[in-house]
């Protein structure tokens, strides 16, 4: 008999409707002839908490506890939400699915987590605390749940031993996850006095909308110049604007510039016009669907999963969470199948046998999300369900249409004498081909009827112009910017894929090597707690940091936490090591507990290692109120009276104008009544300046003069 154990429910159903035949249902599993099949609901164990290894009786955070180093992990049947008692599903089920794993007649157990290293480990952890004896184990891996594949994929099962690298890859990143989140969550909020949930993923991302809003809000504009024409020839107007750039400073020198291009005059040199094919986008990763999902729909990426995973589990979409936009080239029959349906629906597609489309190279574990044999009845779908569904099936239309686009593409070359060099391009289309079933929002351009030796009529002038801050994260540029951190903004990727060309090694080698941060599978979940934790905020699809974002960057450089992109991306690449077999779990994790060590050590070393800022500990006594004689202690945003409730409003902010005051210098002012200068303020227009706080009638203000 054949045991499989899936990750959920409705994957199990799935799986029963693949094996076809009659099976009964029992008290948490279905039984036939050959198999049974029972599941887990998710996640049934999850690491113990600092306590079990500490062995306090209470689970009050202190830093005597910190930072805490398990020699060996402890999973434990994850506990109901009081955290008091383990789950009593979790608890029923896990005991059904010990019973299974050591009937005598089961002689083989199949892992059927989803395709994935979380669902590798989720279904791992369920074998190895039920099983008492040595027994076969298999995987079952299925790209989609339809029950043509499922059928398939149990034929083709493959020893569990063969995925002991992708298991590896999924402890060490759950290990090191809570090793971040445990300890410095802990520590940060020991030493702030306000809940921080500190994660070696959420840092980086908060962080990265942090630095940009920080940037638009300090913002000065610039004055410049640049040089344009717009006269008409033959009738028509020209328009040019010149490389050229001038300073504020420089408006004469750009009268010059303008009047010796009019004095040279301009020439068409060449002009070129050729029919080309303009090719669809590629198919789609998650990311990818989540950032079209955004800019057209304005869907979150926590609801565009939710909706894609639905529609995975009802078999009309493959895996979701892929990283690649490519195909496998063991796929080619399978999409043959797939588009023989399609036709059959009307839509002119073609298999066509394409690098572009399969390349194994740029595939880590999972082909680009596609429609899958099933096809959605009518009014089947809800309103939402239809968009997502729709977006991924007409991109496969329009990627294997046997109607190609065809444009008129046109250049002008316009040179003013040895000075510059303009471009005038132009696109008209003759052929709609697979842009009628795909999005493709270029509109026609027609160039000016120039022939090569004609004049161009210009005379230039001086523009003023004003130089614009950069714009605010939306779902698209931050995914892309998370997809590869370290890659340049400005890749022409678009004009590429429509010239039939692919430039993106760049951005595979980037996924492959480990240097993004946070997964397809995790990351709409740590931009959703994120949200939930009150760091950003999502408006339509713009991303913005809010005050408690704010405070918590800014005291994770207090603390000298510096969860950057660059350290999330050194132990991401020590987890594509472990996946590739090139590192161990035990040293991976060694990485991650050197660099928390390094944090504790600064912490202890005093204040000159952390910015030069020391505000003290939550609850720390300062001195006496000036107003009414009692304590003043550290709060979580001031230092404050403890007779507040009394009446006593005295206060003095830890942070000022964004400069952290320290808790000696207020001190100096209880006891002397002034600070030292101090500087790194930063006024509302974002200049920087420098002053002392003095007292002045039972308030702390600014004293700028020298003190």
């Amino acid at each position: 008999m054949i045991l499989i154990i899936a990750e959920k429910p409705s994957l199990a159903r799935n799986i029963i409707a693949g094996i076809g035949g009659k099976m009964d249902k029992k008290d948490g599993y279905y039984i036939g002839e050959n198999y049974i099949v029972s599941w887990a609901f998710g996640h049934l164990f999850s690491l113990a908490d600092i306590e079990y290894y500490t062995g306090a009786e209470d689970s009050r955070w202190t830093l005597d506890k910190l930072p805490c180093f398990p020699q060996q992990f402890k999973f434990e049947l994850r506990k109901a939400d009081n955290k008091k008692s383990v789950d009593s599903g979790v608890k029923k089920q896990f005991g059904i699915i010990s019973q299974l794993c050591n009937r005598p007649d089961v002689d083989t157990i199949v892992n059927a987590g989803d395709a994935d290293r979380e669902g590798e480990i989720i279904v791992r952890l369920c074998v190895q605390n039920a099983l008492k004896s040595e027994k076969r184990q298999m995987r079952l891996w299925l790209p989609d749940q339809t029950p043509e594949t499922v059928a398939k994929a149990l034929t083709e099962m493959k020893d569990e031993s063969e995925y002991d690298n992708l298991a590896g890859e999924g402890l060490a990143r759950t290990y090191i996850d809570w090793l971040y989140g445990v300890n410095l969550t802990r520590y940060a909020t020991i030493k702030t006095g306000k809940l921080l949930r500190v994660g070696r993923v959420i840092a980086p991302i908060v962080r990265a909308i942090y630095d940009r809003d920080m940037e638009i809000r300090n913002f000065v504009p610039e004055k410049y110049y640049v040089i344009s024409s717009s006269e008409p020839t033959n009738g028509e107007k020209i328009e040019l604007t010149s490389k050229l750039k001038f300073t504020k400073d420089e408006l004469s020198k750009a009268e010059d510039s303008a009047k010796l291009y009019n004095d040279t005059g301009a020439v068409v040199t060449d002009v070129t016009s050729k029919k080309e094919n303009i090719f669809p986008g590629k198919l789609y990763s998650l990311s990818t669907l989540q950032n079209v999902l955004g800019e057209k729909y304005k869907m979150s990426m926590t609801d565009s999963l939710r909706i894609i995973q639905k529609l995975y589990e009802e078999g009309y979409l493959t895996y979701p969470r892929t990283n690649s936009e490519y195909l496998a080239t063991a796929e080619k029959d399978k999409m043959k199948s797939i588009i023989g349906n399609i036709s059959k629906l009307g839509y002119p597609v073609r298999f066509k046998d394409s690098k572009s489309i399969f390349d194994d190279s740029k595939i880590e574990a999972h082909s680009a999300l596609t429609p899958t044999y099933k096809i959605p009845p009518k009014g089947k779908l809800s309103e939402e369900e239809n968009k997502v569904y729709s977006t991924v099936f007409r991109r496969f239309v329009a990627v294997f249409c046997a109607e190609e686009c065809l444009a008129q593409k046109s250049e002008i070359k316009i040179k003013v004498g040895e000075l510059e060099e303009f471009s005038l391009k132009g696109t008209v289309i003759l052929e709609k081909g697979w842009t009628k079933y795909d999005d493709y929002t270029k509109k026609d351009k027609i160039l000016p009827k120039l022939a090569v030796g004609d004049a161009v009529n210009i005379d230039f002038k001086p523009a003023e112009k004003q130089t614009t801050p950069p714009r605010h994260y939306t779902i698209t540029t931050l995914n892309n910017y998370l997809k590869n951190p370290f890659k340049d903004d400005k890749a022409k990727a678009k004009e590429l894929e429509e010239n039939g060309e692919v430039d993106d090694a760049e951005d595979y080698r980037a996924i492959f090597e480990g240097l993004e941060l946070g997964t397809e599978a995790t990351r709409s979940g740590i931009i959703d707690n994120a949200k939930k934790s009150g760091y950003i905020a999502l408006k339509k699809d713009v991303y913005t940091i809010l005050p408690g974002g704010e405070h918590f960057i800014e005291s994770l450089g207090r603390l000298s936490i510096s969860m950057d992109k660059y350290k999330t991306s050194e132990l991401g690449k020590a987890l594509k090591r472990v996946y590739r077999g090139e590192m161990s779990v035990d040293d991976s994790v060694k990485l991650a507990e050197g660099e928390i060590a390094e944090v504790f050590k600064k912490g202890a070393s005093g204040p000159s290692e952390v910015k030069g800022v020391d505000t003290g500990k939550y609850g720390e006594i300062v001195g006496d109120c000036p107003l009414c004689g009692k304590h003043i202690v550290r709060g979580k945003y001031s230092y404050g009276c403890m007779g507040f409730d009394d009446g006593c409003k005295f206060r003095v902010g830890i942070n000022i104008c964004r400069r952290d005051i320290p808790i000696g210098e207020v001190r100096r002012l209880l006891a002397e009544g002034a600070t030292a200068t101090m500087g790194g303020f930063i006024s509302k227009n974002g200049r920087y300046f420098e002053a002392r706080l003095v007292m002045k009638d039972g308030n702390a203000v600014f004293d700028f003069t020298k003190g």
